[in-house]
């Protein structure tokens, strides 16, 4: 006997959990069986998230075709990479934040064009030779994850979109990405989260080539309004698909940032560093190449906002940035 991957949210709307190659295992994919059809994120395209998805619509009656809108949180690959596919297959609408839409979404359809500037951001922020060979072969194999859709429609922060037999307000909770989306259901005190805020682990905080100056400025804002916010319940990427305690969480993430900002600024005080090296010095345990790269973007975050701020600076050394008090 098989144990259903489906959790009941609220109404006609249901929470999958979808497995993914990485750390976390799974993705929440939201599925309304109220009209329009909705899913909410759609992991990555693999054959297990394929099948995954195919078995949570069949055990609700569903399939493929009777999809009739598609909305995304953000762009990252284990929430948009299945969109092109549902589209083609039911003529679903696809609906990203409009943000969104003009930075991360559009990555993926000018990534060979964008590649070499991501590469180029990573040398220049001092990621070593050993760890920038690998990085476009790890690129082009997330790449052939991801199906873009062929059309988006914008959603617009405090825009009302009918979702299991209520209304739900966009909200914009910029940080983990540039044009991060979350639903609000004041009536219900619901939150689709996404990946802005997380039980188990801090979302990565990543400054990249093609995303906003400030992620780490971003997300702190977001944090506030999640805590003003103070939600019941909110449904999240990862390790959920739900959870309580966001006021709590938002302020525990808060300390967390601000600890790693300490930290930072002690450390390029005490000696100029190039982000990759602090980011060795603040992620000391033993990485793989990704999660070498992620813990570079993390870092890189927290000294350009600490720039940002007046209380570091940065100057071109021997073919990288180095940042120091």
């Amino acid at each position: 006997m098989t144990v259903s991957a489906l959790t009941r949210v609220h109404g006609t709307l249901h929470a999958l959990q979808v497995p993914i190659p990485y750390p976390m295992k799974t993705v929440t994919v939201l599925i309304d069986t109220a009209g329009p059809v909705t899913l909410i994120d759609t992991a990555l395209d693999t054959p297990e998230a394929r099948g995954a998805i195919e078995g949570g619509l069949a055990e609700l009656g569903l399939h493929w075709p009777d999809v009739e809108r598609v909305i995304i949180t953000h762009h990252h690959p284990d929430h948009y990479g299945l969109a092109g596919l549902v589209e083609e297959r039911s003529g679903a609408a696809v609906q990203l934040l409009d943000v969104e839409i003009g930075r991360g979404e559009r990555y993926w359809h000018l990534w060979e064009d964008w590649l070499p500037g991501h590469v180029k951001h990573m040398q220049d922020h001092g990621l070593p030779p050993e760890l920038l060979a690998t990085l476009e072969h790890d690129s082009r194999r997330t790449r052939d994850r991801v199906q873009p859709a062929a059309r988006v429609q914008p959603l617009r922060e405090g825009q009302l979109v009918p979702l299991a037999g209520g209304e739900w307000e966009v909200l914009w909770l910029p940080g983990h990405a540039d044009g991060h989306l979350g639903l609000w259901n004041a009536e219900e005190s619901l939150l689709i989260a996404g990946d802005a805020i997380l039980p188990r682990i801090s979302p990565n905080i990543g400054l990249y080539a093609y995303t906003r100056p400030d992620p780490l400025g971003d997300y702190l804002q977001t944090l506030g309004k999640l805590e003003a916010l103070n939600p019941a319940r909110a449904v999240v990427g990862h390790h959920g698909p739900l959870m309580t305690g966001v006021q709590a969480r938002a302020r525990e993430l808060r300390g967390h940032h601000h600890e790693r900002l300490d930290f930072v600024r002690a450390e390029a005080g005490r000696e100029a560093r190039s982000a990759y090296a602090l980011s060795l010095a603040m992620f000391p345990r033993d990485l793989n190449t990704a999660g070498r790269r992620f813990a570079l973007a993390e870092t890189l975050a927290h000294a350009e906002h600490l720039r940002l701020l007046g209380q570091l600076a940065r100057t071109w050394q021997e073919g990288a940035w180095v940042y120091h008090g």
